[in-house]
């Protein structure tokens, strides 16, 4: 592996868990210290996740960790919900029904993943491989492109919310009426199911940001 993707790695990992927060600055002379690595293919990290949106520059500071404010979770949510709903319906016209058909087994058990901390990698891992499938399926090169772009993004967002035992349950349930959509290929409630389903997770990370800063308000309340 190259020294740039080395670093871009290990410096994606650590926005995505929250190791740096919003608004931390990011200095090339200082990181290439931390990893061992050279400036040179640090630049190039850098550059990696500013295209992503994980870094920003800004005015005085240089590269910082970009934000994530309630608004800004909104905003990424109602993106999602569209690009990800037509993406359920793509699926479900045109999966290949084997595929599907295990993960429908998966999802059926998936609760027992639940019971044990030590198992939620487990169900994380499972959700992982319904969206690599579900990109697969899709066929649609620019429609995936987009959704990709958001889940870096969503990854943060999602480290905002506690794991709540009966959400990730709920989840679960929810993620199982998505795939048996798609094996049945309906394609309508394909898309209906995951809308509902992200609605649902979108209030989850807001109520767990509201409960850990009662005093949060938003841009627009300001």
């Amino acid at each position: 592996m190259r020294a740039s993707d080395t670093a871009y790695a290990a410096l994606r990992d650590d926005i995505l868990q929250w190791k740096y927060p919003p608004g931390t600055a990011f200095a090339e002379v200082e990181q290439a210290t931390r990893l061992s690595i050279s400036r040179t293919p640090i630049r190039e990290a850098f550059a990696r996740l500013t295209a992503e949106g994980l870094l920003v520059a800004l005015p005085g500071r240089g590269l910082v960790v970009s934000d994530l404010s309630r608004d800004t979770i909104v905003e990424l949510f109602e993106l999602r919900v569209v690009l990800e709903s037509e993406a359920a319906r793509l699926v479900a016209l045109r999966r290949d029904r084997d595929t599907f058909e295990r993960l429908r087994e998966e999802f059926a058990v998936a609760t027992e993943l639940l019971d044990n901390d030590d198992d939620l990698a487990a169900y994380y891992a499972l959700v992982g491989r319904l969206d690599t499938a579900m990109d697969a399926a899709a066929d649609s090169s620019f429609l995936v492109a987009a959704i990709r772009q958001l889940r870096p993004h969503l990854v943060r967002a999602r480290r905002l919310a506690r794991d709540n035992h009966a959400r990730l349950v709920a989840a679960a349930a929810e993620h199982l009426t998505i795939v048996e959509a798609i094996v049945d290929g309906d394609a309508q409630l394909a898309a209906d199911a995951t809308a509902v389903h992200l609605k649902k997770s979108l209030k989850n990370i807001l109520d767990s940001m509201d409960a850990s800063s009662p005093s949060m308000q938003s841009r627009h309340e300001s």
